[in-house]
């Protein structure tokens, strides 16, 4: 039975255990908050106004900032499944389009990782947070490679968490150098190059 991408990459809680009921009413105000008044106006007092929650609570389960939009982000991310294309070409060309530099190309979304990122970057927390997160999106993602060595496209050696990363990585750069517009030619290009590799077989 294959894992849900939300299970996937669902973080264990802090702290007490999550009220449903509280936490959703968190992530909808934060969520509210960011789409009304974007990343100036995000602040844990704001979400908790808005919740009518306390901070001690919002805290006590989202330890940090970065902690909580990365939940919120998340949200966004799952209302865009990764890709099933029926070839790997396809998959991969999907997943850059549709789950990293497409996907950023929504203003708010493209600017609520980068403020994720760079608060990554000097705050120890907010890396680890990041880091779990990443490393549960990957490995859902590894899936695309694991349907293709299924349907002999590649070889079981294939080695998927390096493709991947190499594809994520290409994606953060635009994204941290303002270069999502545009993409077209060169995300062919780069998938290009992978099944080129494909063909050769990518080794660990």
């Amino acid at each position: 039975m294959v894992e849900s991408e939300t299970a996937a990459v669902k973080r264990a809680s802090i702290g007490a255990k999550r009220n449903p009921a509280s936490q959703n009413a968190i992530l909808d105000a934060a969520e509210a908050i960011l789409n009304e008044e974007g990343l100036a106006g995000f602040s844990i007092e704001a979400v908790a106004r808005r919740a009518r929650a306390g901070k001690p609570t919002i805290y006590r389960w989202w330890p940090t900032k970065t902690a909580l939009l990365l939940d919120v982000y998340q949200r966004f991310k799952n209302t865009r499944p990764f890709p099933d294309t029926g070839s790997l070409e396809g998959d991969l060309k999907a997943f850059l389009n549709n789950q990293l530099i497409g996907f950023w190309q929504d203003r708010l979304c493209g600017t609520v990782f980068r403020s994720i990122i760079a608060e990554a970057q000097g705050d120890d927390d907010a890396a680890q947070a990041l880091f779990a997160y990443e490393r549960g999106r990957r490995k859902f993602a590894e899936q695309i490679i694991e349907r293709a060595k299924a349907r002999g496209e590649v070889s079981a050696e294939f080695n998927g968490a390096v493709v991947i990363e190499l594809l994520a990585g290409f994606a953060w750069h635009r994204l941290l150098t303002g270069r999502l517009n545009n993409s077209d030619e060169d995300i062919d290009a780069v998938v290009a190059m992978i099944m080129a590799a494909a063909k050769n077989g990518l080794r660990s």
